[in-house]
């Protein structure tokens, strides 16, 4: 008797940590659905840090895009782990291209590179760096900077023009040649970026537009498509198989953008655009954006991005989109 009621005792104990147990985690999958902070670590191993998705880690090669009206529509733009949008001489606007987890066989149309590149660059160890011409006073410094710098003339092989559009806007580049070249290119680490489930909160959202003085690049929201597609100058932008380019996730980073002490061949200021400091943000997700401040204490440090509350705000997985824009 004694027995039987000492081994009841222990069941019913068992029992009552066992679903005590599942209370705990099922509070705690409802409060990471819910606006609990995203975890704070890294990509885990044979995910991408920059998608967040399973990836080969291949060297990081940066090209430089062409965004001009008669540089549309993009080769391989789609493709590329990381787009950034930055702001040039006239108020126009360049992309560049970053990657790493897929290397198509050629993208473009590739443009000149920009002293603040390198800054921008330097997160990502040494990558190499595909570019067209550019001063020689700035050649000079993108030579002896700590890039793998491969621009067009010094790879014959790696670069061609295409004859279906007008110079300079028909140059394209090979990525693995390019790779080849700089068989010591880092490949992906850390660069601050978080990935998860959309947090609680944030502003509904249907259209957000960041414009220069020439250029404008607007992201709609599309939920049968559930990402943000992308506009440049108003109109739909687009790879050259018709496909249309955007992004689950668009940040949009407010930074200075002084002129630096480069100027065009028409005399024209080069923007320097300062990624390193401190600042506010928007990410744009899931149909919503969140206001975060963003942080690169230096060059050699990626950026991190938190929200109001001191977590860190997650990116939806795959390719994303960072649009500077003036603080």
């Amino acid at each position: 008797m004694t027995t039987r009621l000492a081994g009841a005792r222990r069941r019913t104990r068992i029992g009552t940590t066992l679903l005590a147990t599942v209370a705990v985690g099922a509070l705690t999958m409802g409060a990471a659905h819910g606006g609990a902070p995203a975890d704070d670590s890294a990509a885990p191993r044979g995910r991408s840090p920059f998608t967040g998705l399973a990836a080969d880690r291949n060297p990081v090669l940066a090209v430089k895009f062409d965004n001009a009206r008669m540089a549309r529509p993009h080769t391989g733009l789609n493709q590329a782990d990381i787009v950034y949008v930055e702001k040039v001489e006239g108020g126009m606007s360049r992309l560049m291209g970053v990657y790493s987890s897929r290397l198509p066989r050629y993208v473009g149309p590739v443009r000149s590179a920009r002293e603040s590149d390198i800054e921008l660059l330097r997160q990502f160890g040494r990558p190499a760096l595909a570019y067209s011409g550019v001063r020689s006073s700035l050649n000079k410094v993108l030579k002896r900077s700590p890039l793998y710098a491969r621009p067009h003339g010094s790879l014959p092989g790696a670069y061609f023009r295409s004859g279906g559009r007008p110079a300079p806007h028909n140059l394209f580049v090979r990525p693995r040649s390019v790779l080849r070249s700089a068989p010591k290119a880092d490949r992906p680490t850390d660069i601050g970026f978080r990935f998860g489930p959309a947090p609680a909160g944030g502003s509904p959202t249907k259209m957000r537009t960041v414009r220069y003085a020439s250029a404008s690049h607007t992201f709609s929201w599309s939920p049968r498509e559930h990402r943000w597609l992308a506009s440049f100058d108003g109109a739909p932008a687009r790879s050259t198989s018709g496909a249309r380019l955007g992004a689950r996730t668009i940040v949009i980073q407010y930074v200075d953008m002084p002129p630096s002490r480069f100027k065009d061949v028409n005399g024209a200021a080069t923007p320097y655009i300062k990624t390193v400091g401190s600042g506010r943000a928007t990410v744009l997700r899931n149909g919503k954006a969140y206001k975060t401040r963003w942080k690169r204490p230096s060059a050699g440090s990626g950026t991190s991005f938190t929200r109001p509350n001191g977590t860190r705000m997650p990116f939806a997985r795959g390719q994303v989109w960072m649009v500077y824009a003036d603080r």
